[in-house]
């Protein structure tokens, strides 16, 4: 076979890129190791880009998403600071007085990766391969040549995006970025039943407790009356610290007078199974001749609240717009293709820097501390930390001391 694109991956990035491509008129093939409805290891969190990009690429993704019955409105986040103090922040700021519109979701990966994967089907410019694994990569003269282990499946394609996730071969073997521990994060997750004091309007809950951190615990809310839980590290603290995390959150669920409490009626649903994380906490290449990473496969999780979802559906989009660019120049090169990683850079670079910078406060659990602290106290303070974690430049603020240092001595 033979096409101007192929995707590797049909998760959120690859088929957000692909729904995009469709979206401009241009054939792809997606190919995908695995059988969809397939399970993805996941916090189940949608922020409010996910919607917001699907919308962009075609408006009716977003209300078909928004009609679905598999998931649950989510309207806002819990930070929760080592002294126990809380603070919501809402997606929306008046959205008690209406919701009519939501723009955040909870909901099992399981069900929104075969949401997506509907999407897919519904386009005749896409043809999808499931259950077949790309293993070998050669690059020639005239495009990739792909294909299985035993060269069954084979695909000539001029470009290839690449979106099979954080443990993706091609990225570690042709584009050489390697895992590294203080860009990647530990994580566990598991499922429970019955968990109690859940938020009226499903907030989802970040809780950077005393014995987790540089880490934090978290509890996503789902529809059926079951919640995520997990908890996720920094490797090198996991390492270095020689950190057990399925203990760690057990022992925290049966020992924290807190969550002893919230998890005393609650079951564990199926297992704890583990997964890792590959941070945007540091800038890399994304591209090569012929080539694009999209998603976990280009390490672009948010470093502080550990979002992948949004940020794989942006750089889907990017890519398949530079895409198509390179297709109507008829230049596939390393240098053409450098324009994905500027795009990428310039709109979700400011982000990550930010994030990265509140991952590094969290070491320090008195500045968390204080801002709970004061922001519970000083309305026009929790109203500008709410604007802070929508406006990446007022949240710049946050990663400054010297804000913390003007708090103190203006209160």
């Amino acid at each position: 076979m033979e096409t101007k694109v192929c995707i590797i991956g049909a998760g959120p990035g690859g088929a957000c890129a692909a729904l995009q491509l469709a979206q401009l008129g241009i054939g792809c093939i997606v190919v995908d190791k695995a059988v969809f409805p397939r399970d993805k290891v996941c916090g189940d969190g949608l922020s409010g880009k996910v919607l917001t990009i699907l919308e962009r690429i075609d408006k009716g993704i977003g209300e078909r998403l928004q009609q679905a019955v598999f998931k649950m409105n989510s309207w806002g986040v819990t930070f929760v600071a080592p002294n126990r103090i809380g603070m919501d922040i809402p997606y929306k700021a008046d959205y008690q007085q209406d919701k009519s519109d939501p723009r955040g979701f909870v909901c099992k990966r399981i069900d929104f990766d075969n949401f997506l994967v509907e999407e897919l089907k519904r386009r005749p410019e896409i043809r999808l391969f499931e259950g077949v694994s790309i293993d070998k990569y050669e690059l020639r003269p005239d495009g990739y040549h792909l294909s299985d282990k035993e060269g069954t499946f084979q695909v000539k394609a001029d470009l290839i995006l690449v979106a099979n996730g954080a443990h993706s071969a091609f990225t570690k073997e042709v584009a050489g970025i390697k895992m590294e521990p203080d860009h990647y994060i530990a994580g566990l997750r598991a499922y429970y039943k019955g968990v109690s004091g859940l938020h009226e309007d499903a907030f989802i809950e970040l809780h950077f407790l005393k014995n987790m951190l540089p880490g934090y615990f978290w509890i996503f809310p789902l529809p059926n009356g079951e919640a995520n839980v997990g908890v996720g590290m920094l490797s090198t603290t996991v390492r270095n610290k020689k950190v057990n995390l399925k203990k760690l959150m057990l022992d925290t669920l049966a020992t924290d007078p807190i969550m002893k409490e919230r998890f005393k009626n609650a079951t564990l649903e199926g297992t704890i199974d583990g997964y890792g994380l590959p941070l945007g906490s540091k800038r890399r290449k994304l591209h090569g001749e012929r080539y694009m990473l999209v998603g976990d496969a280009g390490f672009l999780i948010d470093p502080f609240t550990g979002e992948g979802i949004g940020n794989a559906l942006y750089s889907g989009q990017i890519a398949a717009k530079q895409a198509a660019a390179a297709i109507a120049a008829n230049d596939y090169s390393d240098g053409f293709l450098g324009g994905y990683d500027k795009e990428i850079y310039r709109i979700l670079g400011p982000e990550m820097e930010v994030s990265t910078k509140l991952q590094k406060l969290i070491k320090y659990p008195w500045l968390f501390n204080l801002l709970m602290k004061i922001g519970s106290r000083n309305k026009q303070l929790k109203e500008l930390m709410m604007c802070m974690f929508h406006e990446v430049d007022l949240r710049k603020r946050l990663g400054n001391p010297l804000f913390y240092v003007k708090l103190l001595f203006n209160r």
